[in-house]
């Protein structure tokens, strides 16, 4: 099923959903849209009704307005989705950006979240870090303004796990170069500052670390720990794990082990 519901700034955006029970919103990586996750969502839908939004930005999302892309105004969509589809609570979970939407929904709207999945956690920089990422996302911008956004991955995916240069590519003919320059704006606004600060998350949660440096293994192992209610899950991304299906045959499984444990179905 379509979805085109509006963020708690009027701005129009898009999801899909499939399967029936309770609502499990999983929210895409920074650079692929929600195709990526659909085999994820098809190995799930026979317990959860799965919600699938472009993230703001990303595909039918499209956003060219650099100030509406701050963690804030993520999750404020998040639960702005839910209303629209008159959920009150919902699974929510992501990877990569959607990792990091999941993990502030989880703290700016506590009381709707009944329990996070982490998948590839990107880090969370010191004041020195973030000042280089915003240099990084500048430039990235840049380029996809000057050259197109096949171009301005070109030098970064060598640097990502091997799944993430896949589901990249898979979304470009689906995306808006002016919507994807805009959303590297996310680059300026802060997370977290360390992560000590998910602590106040006490939603169960299960962690799947990512393998780059810009979604460190220790980090994710950090965030387990640090989350009251929080779980290290047995797997996490690798080289073998080349296309969406691959993350769907290999996640799916913990996943749903983790909702059942919890009485989530």
């Amino acid at each position: 099923m379509e979805i085109t519901y509006y963020g708690r700034d009027d701005w129009p955006l898009y999801a899909v959903s499939l399967g029936s029970g309770p609502p499990l919103v999983l929210l895409h990586g920074g650079g692929p849209d929600h195709h990526s996750l659909i085999p994820l969502s098809e190995r799930l839908a026979d317990r959860h009704t799965i919600i699938l939004p472009d993230v703001r930005g990303y595909g039918r999302s499209a956003c060219t307005d650099p100030a509406r892309h701050t963690w804030t105004q993520y999750s404020d969509d998040v639960a702005a989705l839910l209303d629209h589809l008159g959920f009150q609570r919902a699974v929510v979970g992501g990877t990569g950006l959607g990792a990091t939407i999941t993990q502030r929904t989880c703290l700016e709207h506590s009381g709707r979240v009944r329990a996070a999945i982490l998948i590839s956690v990107e880090d969370i920089e010191d004041d020195e870090a973030k000042q280089a990422e915003i240099a990084f996302m500048d430039a990235f911008a840049e380029r996809v303004r000057t050259d197109g956004i096949e171009a301005a991955w070109a030098p970064v995916l060598p640097e990502l796990a091997p799944i993430i240069g896949t589901l990249v590519r898979d979304a470009i003919p689906r995306s808006d170069p002016a919507s994807i320059a805009a959303a590297a704006a996310i680059g300026h606004d802060r997370s977290f500052r360390s992560v000590d600060e998910l602590a106040a998350i006490t939603t169960p949660t299960l962690v799947f670390p990512g393998m780059d440096q810009r979604h460190p293994t220790e980090l994710a192992e950090n965030a387990a720990h640090v989350l009251p209610n929080g779980r290290l899950a047995p797997l996490s991304l690798s080289d073998t794990l080349r296309t969406a299906e691959d993350l769907a045959d290999a996640f799916a499984p913990a996943i749903r082990r983790f909702l059942a444990e919890h009485h989530l179905y």
